[in-house]
């Protein structure tokens, strides 16, 4: 992991921007400073990562309020902010954290490959992900929901969507959850990339979690609007390492602590919730492999 880890590191430097940045965001992280000099067992993840002072963290590029690639180069959002957090505990500064864009349909294999240490990206935890890869958390329940042009006035709830074309993510719980529902899914490798066939009525609706939804039609004010109740419950959870489980239930224990000292809650003040409620983060699950 070390190795790609410094590839990955050398290709920051070089600029490539759209692959990775440094964060300096001045307006929201900022208590999510580094720890000092953090001690961990040795042999483990914490260790490693702490020693070489960078972590490489993969998240969304194109998701307003939890990942998106803001101006500066640098991604900004609620997983971003997350992200932080647990870098921060490591010892390992804001400046010293690589970002790599992960889109649904890599994920899995990006964490497996070792070309990231850890995914926070608005990621379903589900079993069928867990036979590869594991999750601490969840840190966040958010649901599947519908959006639509803003005058449009037919689709209401998922029983409308039914037969109909719609947009959504290769590789993600969405897109599955859509075709077992029997809507006709146009699969994408984004979300965003969704729009332009709902603005050209290619499909009747885009379908993800609500959250991202909300990011979607704040950022396009007036143009789409989302609409129904939330139909499942998608339980956002950080990922890493298969088997790794000294590593999750560090994770899970930064988690908790966010959750207790406040920083969790800054985070979302931060970022999604400038536009959705806050509520409270679920209990995480320290399951047994």
């Amino acid at each position: 992991m070390k190795t790609k880890r410094l590839s990955l590191m050398a290709v920051a430097l070089a600029g490539a921007i759209a692959l990775a940045g440094c964060s300096s965001s001045d307006d929201s992280g900022d208590d999510a400073t580094p720890s000092e000099a953090p001690t961990f067992e040795a042999g483990t993840t914490m260790a490693e990562l702490s020693e070489a002072g960078s972590i490489t963290i993969g998240t969304k590029f194109d998701q307003p309020l939890f990942g998106l690639m803001g101006p500066s180069g640098t991604p900004e959002g609620f997983d971003v902010e997350i992200g932080k957090i647990i870098a921060s505990e490591l010892g390992i500064s804001e400046d010293n954290i690589n970002w790599v864009e992960t889109v649904s349909a890599n994920r899995e294999p990006f964490i497996q490959n070792g070309e990231v240490d850890i995914v926070v990206a608005t990621y379903t935890i589900n079993d069928k992900r867990k036979e590869v890869i594991s999750f601490a958390g969840p840190y966040y329940m958010a649901g599947q929901s519908i959006l639509v042009l803003a005058d449009n006035n037919d689709i209401t709830s998922e029983d409308d969507l039914v037969g109909q074309p719609v947009c959504s993510v290769t590789g993600s719980t969405p897109a599955a959850n859509l075709e077992a529902l029997g809507a006709e899914v146009l699969a994408t490798d984004t979300y965003s990339n969704c729009l332009e066939p709902l603005r050209s009525g290619q499909v009747v609706a885009v379908s993800t979690d609500n959250v991202i939804l909300a990011g979607l039609a704040a950022q396009n004010e007036g143009e789409f609007k989302v609409v129904g109740e939330p139909f499942t419950e998608e339980p956002y959870g950080i990922g890493l390492a298969h088997d790794d489980t000294d590593f999750r239930m560090w994770i899970n224990d930064v988690l908790e602590e966010a959750y207790e000292d406040g920083r969790y809650e800054e985070a979302w003040d931060s970022t999604a919730g400038t536009v959705l409620p806050y509520v409270e983060p679920p209990a995480v699950d320290r399951y047994e492999i």
